[in-house]
């Protein structure tokens, strides 16, 4: 069970209910899946870095347009950088057919109800990922997590870095609502900013939310679908991508 939002954890089996009368035991359990889940996320990484996948972690609400950011990604690197995609849902395989239609290789994970990814389920999806055609090439993979700014922030997958995601239409108030979304990640993205004049997005009241939450924390705005602020994220990717290949070569 998520000891965030209390939904069941994705590669949680346990059925011994007897812990959960002893307040000590329970969380004696949460440390153990915690810690469990971080072993295998550092395993994920390992294994990334071995075949010079750079990984990226996108979080955040339901319909913040990660999707539809991906799909204009795909197609602006297409030929450059060879893309790999595991989806994240509760239900359906709506999201990995959009993705499976820009002609990359994609894995639909589907929770049956958690409400978000584990390092298990990566390491399960990245496999299968690999045995997709042109799965073995991959320089770059998105996870895209299940839509939700909570407990997707709480279980590190492996990914080199979490990228969290707050579309015009949510407000510009998540960073205050959600810090630990933002406090553990490395990027900070304001989405659908063709919307500005019709909503109330104070974009540099959010981002100063974020900033003092995390002076770390890399930000920028843009719109997948007018095109306006893609280059500063296509050139963050392309140098995510650089890096990794130049170790490699190290």
């Amino acid at each position: 069970m998520c000891d965030t939002c209390g939904c069941p954890s994705p590669s949680d089996h346990s059925h011994d209910h007897s812990q959960a009368q002893s307040h000590s035991k329970t969380v004696d359990v949460h440390a153990s899946l915690f810690a469990a889940n971080d072993a295998l996320a550092q395993a994920n990484r390992e294994h990334f870095n071995e075949t010079g996948a750079v990984a990226l972690n996108l979080i955040s609400s339901p319909g913040s347009g990660k999707t539809t950011l991906l799909e204009h990604t795909i197609d602006a690197l297409k030929g450059e950088i060879n893309i790999g995609v595991i989806e994240g849902d509760i239900e359906t395989e709506r999201d990995a057919e959009r993705i499976r239609a820009k002609g990359v290789p994609v894995i639909q994970l589907t929770t049956g109800g958690a409400c978000h990814l584990d390092a298990a389920m990566t390491h399960k999806g990245f496999h299968r990922l690999q045995q997709e055609p042109g799965g073995q090439a991959i320089d770059l993979l998105f996870i895209e997590n299940v839509g939700n700014l909570v407990c997707p922030a709480t279980f590190d997958l492996g990914e080199h870095e979490r990228v969290v995601l707050v579309s015009v239409p949510e407000g510009p108030d998540k960073p205050a609502k959600y810090p630990k979304a933002f406090t553990s990640s490395q990027t900070f993205v304001i989405t659908k900013t063709d919307l500005l004049p019709y909503f109330d997005f104070p974009v540099p009241d959010a981002m100063g939310d974020a900033l003092q939450l995390n002076p770390h924390l890399r930000t920028m705005d843009l719109s997948s679908t007018t095109g306006a602020g893609m280059d500063n994220w296509l050139n963050y990717l392309r140098e995510l991508v650089k890096r990794m290949k130049d170790s490699k070569k190290a």
